[in-house]
């Protein structure tokens, strides 16, 4: 749990999987790391994709001081409520609109197209490693007629994209293109923040962004995941992202195993 003075309603965030500390999903991270950064305490569960709204992992029971209590999900949308009703600092508050471009393309990257190279790795490559974990609180036949049913949706939304009209190496290549991208702009951040201790931020600034909630999701995903060992192998060969990652668990999330 995330240790906190400031008053604030009493949220639960529901990830999906029994994992204690981190998960394979890039955002629970995400907006682990976003209530972190606000200093927000919370609460872990488990929950179910079919009680989720929109059957979207991760989301959220915000019980509110006045004995309401909305659920919600979509780590986006999540912290959107979450400022707006002044939970949570807004991160984009003083940024400029080539730096709020910035944020929104980073987001994209990400979200719509990592991930999807990602998905390939995972689901298509490795598909028992990742049947086993995401399935594993099922019965064995529950694991073979699930899982064939989510191989199918993800490989023709893959299909769909035009992803697996590219071979394994071509995507692992894009993959690679992303993190050498990011590990460029994190060492001249790094130099930015001139040998000071503790985390430093994407952008070179004094306080993360909705961006860097994004980007330590994605690592901490591609470090801790099982099916995705090439990825993992990719993050490791470029030191500055680990680096990055390590100085924010450390600072924020010191009570979660550190990754092998």
């Amino acid at each position: 749990m995330a240790s906190s003075t400031k008053s604030a309603p009493q949220i639960t965030v529901f990830r999906g999987l029994h994992d204690v500390g981190y998960t394979w999903s890039p955002f629970v991270t995400k907006l682990e790391a976003r209530l972190r950064f606000g200093n927000i305490a919370y609460r872990v569960e488990t929950g179910s994709v079919t009680k989720a709204p929109r059957h979207k992992i991760p989301y959220v029971s915000i019980k509110h001081a006045d004995g309401r209590t909305e659920v919600m999900s979509d780590s986006t949308l999540i912290a959107k409520a979450l400022v707006e009703s002044g939970t949570l600092e807004d991160l984009k508050e003083n940024l400029s609109p080539a730096e709020e471009l910035n944020e929104i393309s980073l987001k994209a990257l990400f979200e719509e197209k990592l991930y999807f190279y990602q998905s390939h790795e995972r689901w298509v490559l490795n598909y028992y490693t990742m049947r086993s974990k995401i399935l594993g609180s099922l019965s064995w036949p529950l694991q073979v007629i699930v899982g064939n049913i989510l191989y199918t949706k993800i490989t023709r939304t893959l299909t769909g994209m035009g992803i697996l009209s590219f071979s394994p190496d071509e995507i692992r290549e894009f993959r690679r293109e992303i993190w050498e991208t990011t590990a460029n702009q994190l060492v001249a951040a790094r130099a930015q923040s001139r040998g000071r201790e503790g985390p430093f931020w994407l952008w070179g600034g004094d306080t993360p962004t909705e961006a860097d909630t994004v980007l330590f999701g994605f690592i901490i995903s591609g470090l801790v995941c099982t099916a995705g060992l090439v990825s993992r192998q990719d993050i490791k060969s470029y030191p500055v992202l680990v680096d990055y990652a390590r100085r924010i668990h450390d600072h924020y999330f010191p009570d979660y195993e550190l990754w092998e």
